[in-house]
């Protein structure tokens, strides 16, 4: 993995849940990184927990690891040092799952289209061939990625994640402490992810506008990091508007202060263009408040069965839906209710972890050959 920063989204947070779980269900970890920034401080003190090899400062302990490993797991697709790595693996005939997490998506892919098409049949295609599976999170990733690997073969896994017990969620009021505008009695809109232009905040903020229009009364809560001109290009849009006074613009929001301001939010509108698991939004759910978003999401089918509402990524489709929602308060806490069992039932982790564990087992078992 490239940089452990929570900043760079939603893959860190996906393979530091992986390797933790991992490693409290009888699973030797290593998590071979160039920067460990985010790594969890309870790694450093806890028996069994992942070790973490810095691969630039500790070129010996991570040859170590390659000659000890039975298995390894590649997450992302364009580093070449992974294409670099997957070599190294095949010559060693060790076995490798490459994870995807939605960069082979129809909508990634036709973004810098040729310079990835070349990336890809010069070195990516024979990564993925390699391996022992490719992995997809969702059906509707697997066949939108399928084509990329004619000759590999793809196992489709959810995410296993670390989801917080519903019993130690923190309650709202630690975010409503750092954040007042959620105390006014307005309708409290949450978005959570980074400040991307393919995670349509630029359609939440013309929603909004329209749905105050029909008298809507509401805060936006944009929490994230984001690049500072395209932030400062939202909140222009935002003063245009008119709603410049009910968007708050908090910022990366982390720990408990994150799953607060999901406690705290009324409804969590996602807008993306394209999202593989969209970790956010089965994370909100489990904190029991409920869902807008897209089909650009690949577990999409998911988060409709778990009380999600899908709509086109249209600014009058978001407006029309956070409308009807948030007049009836009472209804959408029994919608974020029942969300919330759907998703604990889906992803936990016990019976995860077995899939993943199954998976590295035929791998070990598989003899590949090499290159």
């Amino acid at each position: 993995m490239d940089a452990i920063d929570l900043a760079e989204g939603g893959v860190v947070r996906c393979v530091l849940d992986l390797c933790n779980v991992l490693s409290l269900h009888d699973c030797q970890v290593t998590l071979a990184t160039y920067n460990a920034q985010d790594v969890p401080e309870a790694w450093h003190d806890r028996p069994g927990a992942p070790q973490v090899v810095h691969i630039a400062e500790e070129p010996g302990k991570f040859q170590q690891a390659l000659e000890s490993a039975t298995v390894a797991h590649l997450h992302t697709i364009w580093d070449p040092r992974n294409i670099t790595l997957a070599r190294q693996l095949r010559r060693r005939q060790v076995p490798y799952v490459v994870s995807l997490h939605g960069m082979l998506d129809d909508w990634c892919t036709a973004q810098k289209a040729l310079k990835k098409k070349v990336f890809h049949w010069l070195l990516g295609r024979r990564m993925l061939e390699g391996a022992y599976r490719v992995h997809c999170t969702a059906s509707g990733e697997e066949q939108q990625a399928r084509k990329w690997y004619p000759q590999g073969t793809s196992v489709v896994l959810p995410l296993l994640v670390d989801m917080p017990s519903p019993e130690l969620l923190p309650g709202p009021e630690p975010a409503r402490q750092a954040y007042p505008s959620l105390t006014n009695g307005d309708a409290q809109l949450l978005f959570l992810s980074r400040v991307h232009p393919k995670k349509g905040v630029d359609t939440l903020l013309r929603a909004a506008a329209l749905a105050t229009q029909q008298g809507v009364a509401l805060q936006v809560n944009i929490a994230g990091p984001g690049d500072e001109a395209y932030v400062a290009e939202l909140q222009a849009l935002a003063e245009s508007l008119g709603i410049a006074d009910r968007c708050h613009f908090l910022g990366l929001v982390t720990g408990d202060v994150k799953l607060s301001l999901y406690e705290a939010a009324d409804l969590f509108v996602l807008p993306t263009h394209q999202e593989n698991f969209g970790l956010v939004l089965p994370e909100s759910l489990v904190c029991g408040t409920p869902v807008v978003t897209t089909k650009g999401v690949d577990i999409w089918p998911e988060i409709e069965a778990a009380g999600g509402v899908i709509v086109e990524p249209h600014p009058e489709a978001f407006a029309d839906q956070i409308a009807t929602l948030v007049a009836d308060l009472p209804a959408l806490v029994e919608r974020g209710l029942r969300g919330r069992q759907y998703i604990a039932d889906w992803l936990d982790a016990e019976r995860v972890v077995e899939q993943y564990k199954k998976l590295y087992s035929d791998a070990m078992d598989h003899q590949p050959e090499g290159r």
